[in-house]
């Protein structure tokens, strides 16, 4: 889970992102749960935010847009059900009152996280380059193997003299 940039933050909002990877099938659904302070922990309703979902090959995302309340900081959790079970994320993002201007620091134990989603993704751009580089290889192959072939049969059978017309 990441504090997401967004200009919202300058009207009163903030962005939350939870990224699930590499999970088969890739059907996920995401929950977000919300603690004030040492409250107990409480569902996000649609009053309190939106929740945007995103999908992509490996990588599903959520993003909660939270409409701050004047003096109230929350710690928000993002969920993660699959067929497996449900995952929390491990990183509890604290969301402060309007008043800060400047977003929340990432903790330490996120970054982690960040560069291993980073390198999967770069894994991820590899394989298919690779594969597109392939295929590239195996049509220029067939086409130069037509290209022979075609010249092949073109010159053998050159212009016929031995054609009898009869009338």
């Amino acid at each position: 889970m990441y504090p997401a940039a967004s200009r919202a933050h300058l009207e009163g909002k903030s962005s939350l992102l939870c990224v699930a990877s590499a999970m088969f099938p890739p059907l996920v659904q995401f929950s977000w749960k919300r603690q004030k302070e040492d409250g107990p922990l409480v569902e996000v309703h649609r009053g309190d935010g939106e929740q945007l979902e995103l999908r992509e090959s490996g990588h599903t995302v959520s993003i909660l847009l939270i409409h701050q309340q004047e003096n109230s900081t929350y710690k928000y959790r993002c969920y993660v059900k699959h067929e497996g079970g449900t995952v929390e994320a491990q990183i509890e993002q604290e969301v402060p009152a309007p008043a800060a201007s400047c977003p929340p620091e990432r903790e330490p134990a996120d970054l982690p996280a960040l560069q291993q989603a980073d390198l999967f993704f770069q894994s991820q751009c590899r394989v298919k380059l690779f594969c597109l580089l392939y295929t590239v290889l195996i049509v220029k192959s067939l086409v130069y193997c037509c290209g022979l072939s075609l010249l092949m049969i073109l010159r053998n059978k050159g212009p016929s003299t031995n054609c009898t017309h009869a009338d």
